[in-house]
């Protein structure tokens, strides 16, 4: 089967399963043509894959188990331990809020900001996990950027297709010219704008973007 079908029984990007076969996790076979020809065994593997990232198991580990390196059973169990690290890391940030919020006549201005990160640098010393606000942010700027991008393109397009407009008051063209030039301004913007969506979905379920951390 081809890759879109594998996109849609697994619920899976094409981007992500590129990024999975490049990380070694995936290697479909080849049709006489060249192309990928993907099996039921490869949707199956894809469908467990996709179980484990669900469940925040690192690719790292996701790899040795495909290869038969350690058991499901060991990996679930060190989860289990980094779950119970998150919750711990997930109730000094919740006390460290509650503290803020019971300080009296608490406002940003009267914030002490420095204090408080001294606090969070002692806890992080102490193996208490913090928001990395890098990686937060890493989508939104991403989005952004393509956002932006695309705009640009599209705000230099558009005035060609003005001038040939006032041009063509000027001078009229041929009807079908005219036609063939707004026909083509208006597939462009319409290619721009659909690799724009595109492009923000891959960001938001953008699993390489994340491959780093593991």
């Amino acid at each position: 089967m081809k890759i879109q079908q594998v996109e849609e029984l697994v619920g899976i990007s094409k981007k992500n399963i590129r990024f999975y076969e490049a990380e070694g996790l995936l290697s479909p076979g080849r049709a006489e043509n060249g192309y990928r020809a993907y099996g039921q065994a490869d949707v199956e593997r894809l469908q467990r894959i996709k179980l484990l990232r669900k469940l925040d198991v690192p690719i790292e580990d996701i790899r040795a188990l495909l290869k038969g390196e350690g058991s499901l059973e060991t990996c679930l169990a060190r989860q289990l331990r980094s779950y119970d690290r998150q919750r711990e890391s997930l109730a000094a940030m919740e006390g460290m809020t509650r503290a803020l919020l019971e300080r009296p006549g608490l406002t940003l201005a009267a914030l002490d900001a420095a204090e408080c990160l001294d606090r969070i640098e002692r806890l992080e010393k102490e193996g208490q996990s913090f928001m990395d606000v890098s990686k937060k942010d890493v989508h939104r700027k991403k989005t952004t950027g393509a956002v932006l991008g695309a705009v640009l393109i599209i705000a230099l397009i558009l005035p060609a297709l003005f001038i040939i407009l006032w041009a063509n008051g000027q001078d009229p063209l041929p009807p079908w010219l005219l036609g063939l030039f707004v026909l083509i301004t208006v597939a462009v913007v319409a290619a721009i704008l659909a690799v724009l969506i595109q492009r923000i979905k891959e960001i938001k379920g953008g699993e390489e973007d994340e491959a780093a951390q593991y």
